[in-house]
């Protein structure tokens, strides 16, 4: 069985971001994010969305879908983000999620790859929800950073950050190989198109001496450099599937259970009845983590 990253029940948004002197990182990314991610369509889904940090940045979009694993951490998106009826918040598994094939013209998913053990697998599913000529931006932790070559080369660590493996240094925390990472996009059939690099000055001395957006304005200097070399603890990815032209599916959800796409819906569930499952909608999310 794969191995699973749960949030539920943790205060990513106060322990990790707002207490955890991350306003630098937050930035960069959002620097990246806008220069990746065409600013305006109809219907972009967030896989890890947590509780909406980057929500804001999808205002162009007609319909905006936020999926977490952790049903505490969307009811945490309701209460940061307030009434949005572009939103739809919904409770799944990134290895199989409970959308028809060929929905969505932009998929974000930042923040996430470093927590997956099965890697092409969550690429797969991304590559079929995706229509025919939509963008991706997926962010992944690299190995082969310049602190970890310095830390390899003066013999402080064991692993060594050219070797293409995966590297999961704590469980369910795996930084992999930019090399690599392009490979499984490849594997999965999507074309990569363009590539920054992000966090360059991730040191808690830079980041007590300079202010989160003056490292931010510098970071986003050096975040093209992504396109010839990756030395960053952060990597961006732009892609695109290569797949052929289809129609537009005849449905939103499928069931994650037994992928039938025709369910009913009630006032507060949607009942699949091929498979008999069925699924909650309760407070303004659908989850599709637990049946009834």
């Amino acid at each position: 069985m794969t191995r699973i990253c749960d949030y539920e029940g943790s205060r990513y948004r106060t322990e990790f971001w707002e207490q955890g002197n991350r306003r630098y990182e937050d930035l960069a990314e959002r620097i990246a994010l806008r220069h990746l991610l065409p600013p305006r369509g109809e219907r972009l889904i967030e896989v890890g969305a947590g509780f909406g940090r980057l929500a804001d940045l999808y205002e162009g979009y007609r319909q905006v879908v936020l999926v977490d694993y952790a049903r505490s951490q969307l009811e945490e998106a309701r209460r940061y983000l307030g009434h949005d009826p572009r939103l739809t918040l919904v409770v799944a598994d990134v290895y199989n999620l409970p959308f028809a094939d060929n929905l969505f013209d932009a998929l974000v998913m930042i923040r996430v790859m470093h927590h997956l053990t099965d890697v092409p697998a969550a690429l797969r599913e991304l590559h079929r929800i995706a229509r025919p000529a939509a963008t991706a931006v997926v962010e992944h932790a690299s190995k082969r950073h310049l602190k970890a070559i310095l830390r390899w080369l003066l013999h402080r660590q064991d692993w060594n950050p050219f070797d293409p493996a995966p590297h999961e240094f704590v469980e369910l925390n795996i930084d992999f190989h930019p090399a690599w990472m392009r490979r499984q996009f490849r594997q999965a059939g999507f074309a990569v198109t363009d590539t920054r690099t992000v966090s360059h000055f991730r040191l808690p001395l830079l980041k007590r001496l300079l202010s989160p957006r003056l490292l931010a304005a510098l970071d986003g200097l050096a975040q093209p450099t992504g396109r010839w070399w990756q030395l960053s603890p952060s990597v961006f990815l732009q892609a695109v599937p290569q797949k052929p032209t289809a129609p537009p599916p005849d449905a939103f959800f499928r069931c994650p259970a037994c992928h039938n796409h025709h369910l009913q819906s009630t006032t507060d569930t949607l009942h699949c009845p091929r498979c008999g499952r069925r699924w909650t909608y309760r407070d303004g999310i659908y989850d599709f983590k637990t049946p009834l």
